[in-house]
């Protein structure tokens, strides 16, 4: 279940007790994440970083981090998401003066929790509340639900704050986050064209090498390669859309100069050949 808290541009997404399963790739988005477990078995993959989950852990993303779940094709995989735009929720929370319930985001980046007894009680039960104020649909349902989030933002902030506690000489800064998202927004609009080090430095007009250290710092990978990883999810997407389209001209499409570099970089990253993952979405389609 979706709700938009503010008209046409989503502020607030909610995925309640999903048990859907879809591989998703590596990814990134703008939004601030709350992800949290309920039941089965996954894998979560955030930058270099692996969780195997169990029920009751709650993970926070400040988004900007590649990640994705391993999911088991045997097992169940029940959990719920909630992505939010945090500039706006920072201007509500200004006017509480509850701004710093969103540090957890900014200081931890991405990090997991497992909620336990009462906590994890008290959590569920409010994701519930949330969902069904959401589903009601009338003219106050919005802003209950917005009431019900700004409680969970104040929960997070207190199940975190022990990891806070213990990172605050490691905090990336707001300021630093934000040229990390430059580069990040560069590259999703500019991957299809040669990037090296020295475009990004002339384009954004920071130094090539603070952004390499921020961008590693921030997101557990280098320039280089969440550049890799968005060239080989765009080719996924092309193979999908484009089935006759070749491997060579997907591989010049996603912005490699050589169909040599392209497979090599496909297979690092996927574990097959691009003509094995092409052959085998025309054999899924049969």
């Amino acid at each position: 279940m979706t709700t938009s808290i503010t008209g046409e541009k989503v502020q607030f997404e909610l995925n309640y007790n999903v048990k859907t399963k879809t591989e998703i790739s590596f990814h990134s988005h703008i939004e601030y994440e709350i992800y949290y477990f309920h039941k089965g078995k996954c894998r979560y993959l955030i930058g270099d970083k692996i969780y195997s989950l169990s029920p009751g852990d709650i993970i926070i993303m400040h988004g900007l981090t590649l990640h994705c779940a391993k999911i088991f094709e045997d097992e169940d995989y029940v959990r719920t998401s909630i992505h939010f735009d945090s500039k706006y929720y920072k201007e509500v929370l200004r006017t509480l003066g509850m701004e710093f319930v969103l540090v957890p985001f900014t200081t931890l980046q991405s990090y997991r929790v497992n909620l336990h007894g009462d906590e994890k009680e008290e959590f569920e039960n409010l994701l519930k509340k949330m969902n069904e104020h959401n589903k009601i649909k009338n003219d106050v349902s919005p802003f209950r639900v917005q009431a019900g989030f700004i409680e969970m933002l104040t929960l997070i902030y207190t199940y975190f704050k022990k990891a806070l506690d213990n990172k605050k000489d490691n905090k990336v800064s707001i300021g630093k986050m934000g040229h990390v998202q430059e580069v990040i927004s560069f590259i999703d609009k500019n991957y299809m064209e040669e990037i090296s080090l020295n475009r990004l430095e002339n384009e954004l007009h920071i130094s090539k090498f603070y952004l390499s250290k921020v961008f590693k710092e921030a997101t557990g990978f280098t320039i280089f390669n969440y550049l890799y990883h968005r060239r080989v999810n765009q080719a996924k997407v092309d193979f999908l859309m484009s089935s006759h389209a070749s491997v060579t001209d997907i591989s010049y499409k996603v912005g490699f100069k050589h169909p040599a570099h392209f497979s090599r970089v496909f297979k690092k990253i996927t574990g097959v050949t691009p003509e094995d993952y092409k052959k085998s979405l025309l054999q899924n389609s049969n």
